[in-house]
């Protein structure tokens, strides 16, 4: 549950959504590729490389369904604080074992939504070269689908006026892979079995990355 008793809202995150749509088609031109991957219902988590800061609304504004992110707890300070709850964000300390994020992602889930997790745990090379073992416990405990997510272009070439965007109207690929499930079927979640499937999806979204480089040339 969120603040306050409440869930996390699935029209919040709808509002969210058409809210990111304006943006992102309004300021630049994303190139979305294979959203057709994504399962048209039941739990998904969207596991998504992280190198710049447009990465999670490029992706709340190209998915075909409404996405609940897990976002840093630094992010939600002044205005940004009840706008991001009330677009249906959720978020997380990053520094400790946060059980009100983890119980509000698995909630999300366990209504049959969209989580959308940068699974490498902070903005970087994007490469998904280190991951996190919460994108495996989220997978493992929730059974939910999980779909590799590449994030292209958004730090190919800066805009002149404001150098930490990327360039006006510049193109952004948004390329989704194949869904599949990160558990190997027995239900465990012991420390082996999350190890396991973290070791999994760290050969599926490296792959998927790697043709997604492929695919656009990028």
């Amino acid at each position: 549950m969120t603040d306050g008793g409440r869930a996390p809202s699935p029209r919040g995150a709808a509002i969210g959504r058409r809210i990111g749509i304006g943006l992102m088609y309004g300021l630049w031109k994303p190139r979305v590729l294979g959203a057709w991957r994504v399962p048209a219902s039941g739990p998904v988590i969207l596991a998504v490389n992280h190198s710049h800061g447009i990465d999670g609304p490029m992706l709340m504004g190209t998915a075909p369904r409404p996405v609940h992110f897990l976002i840093k707890k630094e992010a939600f300070v002044g205005p940004l604080d009840p706008f991001l709850r009330g677009i249906g964000q959720l978020k997380v300390d990053r520094q400790a074992a946060d059980r009100k994020a983890i119980t509000d992602a698995l909630d999300v889930l366990a209504g049959g939504g969209v989580l959308g997790i940068f699974p490498e745990g902070t903005r970087g090379e994007g490469d998904f070269a280190s991951l996190r073992a919460g994108l495996a416990y989220f997978a493992v405990r929730s059974g939910a689908q999980v779909v590799p997510v590449a994030v292209l272009g958004s730090t190919d070439r800066p805009s002149r006026l404001t150098p930490a965007m990327p360039r006006l109207r510049g193109r952004i690929d948004v390329v989704f892979g194949d869904a599949f499930e990160a558990g190997d079927g027995s239900g465990r979640r012991t420390r082996k079995a999350l190890d396991e499937a973290t070791v999994r999806i760290q050969e599926r979204l490296t792959a998927h990355l790697a043709q997604a480089r492929r695919l656009t040339g990028r």
